[in-house]
């Protein structure tokens, strides 16, 4: 009897550490499975209203002048994540909880952590206040511009601050 209760705590505490399902994605580092609100963990990706900036165009090397227009780069980066997640259910393993009372998890399409994923595609940043985990793919999407880094952007920490 003993054995089976502490069996059922450990499942029990496993299961808690999971969530399953099918994610509203709702914005590039925010989705909803069922009832639970999940923030993606160390990373940071532009907010819904927020503006970058990509090259529109480029006026001679020699020159060095280029043309920019603006857009709505948190849409992009949910849209990135929404095409990448595809309807397909995820699996979300959480450590705590964020002051919006967010679950904070690293999140898994199949084997893909889709935080990672996010960071080193360009479509967030590194949250380097809370974590180191995601700098060298951030470092890898700025050397090879990709998502964001193929433009002008304000950190989406500061841009929050600013607005």
């Amino acid at each position: 009897m003993r054995t089976m209760i502490i069996l059922i705590l450990m499942t029990s505490n496993v299961i808690a550490d999971e969530i399953v399902g099918v994610p509203k994605i709702i914005d590039g580092d925010t989705i909803h499975i069922d009832s639970f609100k999940i923030r993606l963990e160390g990373i940071d990706a532009p907010e819904m209203r927020q503006q970058c900036q990509k090259v529109k165009l480029r006026i001679s090397s020699i020159i060095g002048y280029t043309f920019y227009k603006d857009y709505f780069c948190g849409k992009v980066s949910k849209k990135h994540l929404e095409d990448k997640v595809n309807g397909s259910k995820i699996k979300c393993i959480y450590s705590s909880k964020d002051k919006y009372k967010r679950y904070l998890a690293k999140c898994y399409k199949d084997k893909i952590n889709l935080n990672q994923w996010m960071v080193r595609n360009g479509h967030a940043l590194a949250y380097r206040r809370y974590s180191k985990e995601y700098i060298f793919d951030e470092e890898f999407a700025k050397e090879n511009k990709l998502g964001l880094w193929q433009g002008k952007f304000i950190n989406p920490e500061k841009w929050r601050k600013l607005n």
